[in-house]
């Protein structure tokens, strides 16, 4: 860890998505979702995947129950959504990962990425691109992989984070072994899906002896072709070590039910757990080199 506070309160959100009647009303639910974890005492604020994707009513329903177009009308508000997020970390003194949007970067072509962005209290934001699409974001949809993982350093520890599918792959996870938290947006349709991010989400607080949050889009959203069905709740999540809980569990809301998730972490004992743990999943991780080929054919007919 990296000078900041040794205890810290994090918020994960399990959040319904909403037919907005003006961009006022975007911006009084997002201040009172703020205003709600900082009252509790949250330090940083975790939204989903693909949350944004509510913006998308503002242009009207044929445009939100298209596609393509809701796309591309969520695309073109993210200038207004990345100063509301901004103003609303530095009002209240807290980070904030926001929901994850659809962008349209020239870097990567015709096609958008699926970001989210981390804004720090103090000003300064960053941006993290997911990595691999699902097959839905593949076809019909054609999003596609943006910028490559980041490390944010900030007043808090360093922070990583993996966007819902990327849970599932732990060489991505590894790659961001040098984070003391890893933040997991998710949008899922399904409980196999909420399960299987969640076991991604734990399994990666378990190989890189860190904590791992995830936050879910929840609710019916009919008016949307890609986010219609949403299953999930918030979670908070340890290595199942010293220190910490036999399962891992630091909170976890119930299954789609809105609201926040909250868990106070003591970042000393996350240092402890990697440094003198019953294990040392970080520390060891090395040793699978050269033990990953092929195995061995043996026949026992």
């Amino acid at each position: 860890m990296t000078g900041g506070p040794e205890t810290l309160r994090i918020a994960a959100a399990a959040y319904p998505l909403d037919v907005l009647d003006s961009w006022e009303g975007y911006v009084r639910k997002l201040e009172t979702w703020v205003a709600g974890a900082a009252e509790a005492g949250a330090q940083l604020l975790v939204f989903p995947e693909y949350g944004s994707l509510e913006l998308a009513t503002l242009a009207g329903p044929e445009v939100a129950a298209d596609l393509e177009r809701s796309l591309r009308a969520v695309a073109g508000l993210l200038d207004k959504v990345d100063a509301l997020h901004s103003a609303l970390a530095a009002r209240f003194g807290v980070h904030i990962l926001g929901a994850s949007a659809p962008v349209f970067d020239p870097a990567f072509g015709p096609r958008p990425a699926n970001r989210a962005r981390l804004y720090a209290p103090s000003g300064p934001s960053g941006a993290q691109d997911k990595q691999i699409m699902t097959c839905f974001e593949r076809s019909p949809w054609e999003v596609i992989g943006g910028g490559p993982l980041r490390l944010f350093d900030t007043a808090l520890g360093r922070i990583g984070v993996l966007i819902c599918y990327d849970s599932e792959f732990p060489l991505l996870g590894r790659a961001l072994a040098e984070a003391d938290i890893l933040l997991v947006p998710s949008c899922t349709d399904t409980e196999h899906g909420y399960w299987r991010v969640r076991l991604g989400t734990q399994a990666r607080a378990l190989e890189n002896q860190c904590i791992a949050v995830m936050s879910s889009t929840v609710g019916a959203a009919p008016w949307s072709p890609a986010v219609d069905v949403n299953v999930g709740a918030g979670g908070i999540f340890a290595p199942p070590d010293t220190g910490f809980p036999a399962n891992g569990v630091l909170g976890v809301g119930a299954l789609n039910a809105p609201g926040w998730t909250f868990a106070d972490i003591d970042l000393a004992a996350i240092r402890k757990v990697r440094a003198t743990g019953d294990v040392r999943n970080r520390a060891h991780w090395p040793e699978q080199a050269g033990r990953e080929g092929a195995p061995e054919a043996v026949c026992l007919r």
